[in-house]
């Protein structure tokens, strides 16, 4: 009888784990579909305006480290209520400004619309790939998590000296590097929702906005770069 009862109960607590997940996972891909809005008119504004143009590289780099940083800490110092959401909204609209500069580049060639639009869509099957990928695959992927925080911050630092060193061919590894990285990232953190290991939406979806954000620069960048048109 006792038996009985514990697997019941037991039945009953992992099924409301999984409800819990689902829920978790559900809010994190409407709040990250939601966040598609801000970041395009963000673009918008950027591309419009030219104010990220009209910047020097050290002044836009300075103006993304401190709003990106200092966003994120906000979201995550309110992500258990309503004000997490708006903070996402508002770090979505400030990413998307920020893409505004490799934008415009792109615009200027004759097929910019056209590779933009590949780019958004190579962007959609990655991550369509690793979110299938993500709910098929048994195995506990967290210790993949400190490998691609440590490649991640390579990234970054090798991307900040390379603004010095001025190097195409490095410029190329890093795009397509960074392709591999967060196309990676992109798996963990779906996983990580999927397994438990994220329960709160807000996080979930800055996690994989930023995955989702990589990928399409990089994959941008390397497209205007190989397929760009003069006229």
């Amino acid at each position: 009888m006792n038996e009985t009862l514990q697997t019941q109960y037991g039945s009953a607590l992992n099924g409301g784990l999984a409800a819990d997940r689902q829920r978790v996972l559900r809010n994190t891909y409407w709040l990250l579909a939601l966040s598609m809005v801000p970041t395009v008119l963000g673009a918008w504004v950027g591309v419009s305006t030219g104010i990220m143009a009209a910047m020097g590289t050290g002044m836009s780099m300075m103006v993304f480290f401190a709003g990106a940083f200092g966003l994120m800490f906000v979201i995550e110092k309110t992500k258990d209520s309503s004000t997490g959401v708006y903070a996402l909204l508002g770090f979505t609209f400030f990413m998307g400004l920020m893409l505004s500069r490799l934008l415009a580049g792109i615009l200027g060639f004759r097929n910019g619309s056209s590779l933009i639009m590949l780019a958004f869509g190579g962007t959609g099957a990655v991550f369509f790939a690793m979110a299938s990928l993500a709910t098929v695959i048994k195995r506990d992927l967290s210790s993949m998590g400190k490998f691609l925080f440590v490649g991640a911050i390579i990234l970054l630092v090798v991307g900040l000296a390379n603004i010095f060193i001025q190097s195409s061919a490095l410029m190329l590894t890093l795009m397509t590097l960074s392709m591999v990285v967060f196309s990676a990232f992109m798996l963990y953190d779906i996983k990580r929702v999927i397994d438990g290991g994220e329960t709160n939406y807000i996080s979930a979806t800055l996690a994989i906005y930023l995955d989702i954000y990589n990928v399409f620069q990089s994959l941008l960048s390397l497209l205007g770069i190989f397929g760009g048109e003069r006229d």
